[in-house]
């Protein structure tokens, strides 16, 4: 998942985005808030972390700005203002979450996983992204995401993905994936989709983690997290 972090104090946004990034999060930093405006309303991202006092711009105007465009990625202001009036005019500009600096690292990274938590379960638009919980398909640069970390898969196995991220809850049988990955009718043996089934659960299922896809016995495949 993507994170712009605007903030023009250079020794807290570096090691920030070092941490950030150690997450599995993909990180983009600027400290001029001009170009935080920019690059939030170019980019699809999933959190922006917003100083309220930068250079050219505040994070107050980059937040209003972003809401104006009815763009509804989350916010996370990220400053030293700790008035509860503060609060509130931050809140009213139409940010998610405040934390007030200095802070405790383990609670910052909570809210960013609470707030990204928010996103909608099931989701594709005009981007080309197909999302299940905390699962991301980006189908233009062909990168897969869990928990904010980057898994890389074969063509096939992204072509696997797809198809059960757009039929989450459904029962595909073997016959339909086959006709699906392979539809110039090369169909391989019928051992090679278990296989590629095999290969694709110990990419996208950590240990720990909910399993996606559930195997129904002598039928196929379905995709969720029950």
């Amino acid at each position: 998942m993507k994170i712009l972090l605007v903030d023009d104090e250079i020794e807290l946004t570096d090691p920030l985005s070092k941490i950030l990034s150690h997450e599995g999060y993909q990180v983009d930093i600027t400290h001029d808030g001009e170009l935080g405006i920019q690059l939030a309303l170019e980019n699809n991202y999933d959190l922006l972390i917003l100083d309220w006092m930068l250079p050219n711009k505040s994070g107050l105007e980059i937040c209003q700005q972003v809401r104006n465009h009815d763009l509804t990625t989350p916010v996370l202001f990220l400053t030293a203002k700790d008035t509860i009036d503060d609060r509130v005019i931050g809140l009213d500009a139409g940010a998610d979450d405040y934390i007030i600096k200095p802070f405790e690292l383990r609670e910052l990274l909570a809210r960013v996983r609470a707030l990204l938590r928010r996103i909608p379960t099931v989701e594709q638009n005009n981007t080309e992204k197909l999302k299940f919980a905390d699962l991301e398909l980006d189908k233009d640069n062909q990168i897969v995401y869990r928990c904010g970390k980057t898994i890389e898969l074969s063509e096939k196995e992204l072509e696997l993905l797809e198809y059960f991220m757009s039929h989450p809850g459904q029962l595909l049988t073997h016959e339909e994936i086959y006709n699906y990955l392979w539809q110039d009718n090369t169909k391989p043996s019928s051992n090679v989709l278990a296989a590629l089934v095999r290969l694709l659960r110990r990419k996208i299922e950590f240990k720990g983690q909910t399993t996606l896809i559930h195997t129904v016995y002598g039928k196929g495949y379905r995709f969720g997290d029950f």
